[in-house]
């Protein structure tokens, strides 16, 4: 990742209300740049815009009830490119849930809540760290 390249981030989710908060509380750190999709298929048509991070509902079928759930859109984008780091949401406090994201392979799971765009900044703040000390130490190796 490049030191003057912006942080894409895709926040994916059928509650246009919370997809609206979400957008307008991660617009105000002007490092990253945000798209917003209402569905799993619209996050996937436009996947090609290459997002470092995505921010995706586990249900999804708010909207359309034959429309991709959010472990089929972590497969597709898993499948696209397994580097995106994805964090599932879910209005539900279940650890079943919680579970199964990460067993698919979500970075991380975080429930719709008063503290939730607290707990994504700081996923969000967590995996940029990692990248950034993983590109140290690829250019130390390179150094060895």
């Amino acid at each position: 990742m490049k030191e003057d390249r912006k942080i894409k981030i895709f926040l994916v989710d059928d509650d246009a209300v919370f997809l609206k908060l979400m957008e307008i509380e991660f617009q105000q750190h002007p490092e990253f740049v945000i798209e917003t999709y209402a569905t799993g298929e619209l996050c996937m048509d436009n996947i090609s815009h290459h997002p470092d991070i995505i921010i995706l509902d586990y249900y999804l079928d708010g909207m359309n009830k034959n429309a991709m759930n959010g472990i089929e859109t972590l497969h597709k984008i898993k499948d696209f490119n397994q580097d995106i780091q994805v964090v599932m949401l879910s209005s539900q406090d279940d650890v079943n849930i919680a579970i199964n994201s990460v067993h698919h392979n979500a970075i991380d799971y975080v429930v719709k809540s008063d503290t939730a765009f607290f707990r994504i900044e700081k996923i969000i703040t967590t995996i940029l760290n990692f990248k950034n000390m993983e590109k140290g130490l690829n250019w130390y190796a390179g150094r060895v």
